[in-house]
């Protein structure tokens, strides 16, 4: 993932860089971005099924989210495909492959399915997922 300063012409890198892979320094495929105001860059590794924080300055990542193959578990992803933060720091991923928007909360650790979607042939069903 790359940064430009505006003007400049040589970019930064600020996550990845070190080559396709599944390590600390690596990612598969990046398909989603967001940095706040820190600098700290949060990018969806859609092939290792993994979300990946690189705070400003790291030369390597971690992993925040899945990072524990591909599947449908709370703790899983299946090509995650963006992200986003609300104002209360929650995380909301795109989990593509298992057509599911989740919300982890970092701080705590947790993580809940708010919807599926569910794709027929010339369908597209919204299912929202009760909350308790």
């Amino acid at each position: 993932v790359m940064k430009w300063v505006e003007g400049a012409k040589p970019g930064i890198a600020v996550a990845g860089g070190q080559g396709y892979g599944n390590g600390l320094t690596q990612l598969s495929c990046p398909q989603g971005v967001v940095v706040n105001q820190l600098g700290t860059a949060y990018v969806a590794d859609r092939w290792n099924d993994r979300i990946m924080r690189w705070p400003k300055g790291v030369t390597q990542g971690s992993v925040i989210v899945g990072g524990n193959g591909e599947g449908g578990q709370s703790n899983q992803l299946n090509w995650p495909f963006g992200l986003s933060f609300d104002r209360h720091g929650n995380l909301y991923v795109a989990d593509y492959g298992n057509h599911r928007v989740q919300k982890f909360n970092i701080e705590f650790k947790s993580a809940k399915e708010i919807c599926r979607v569910d794709l027929g042939v010339g369908t597209l069903r919204l299912k929202e997922t009760p909350t308790p």
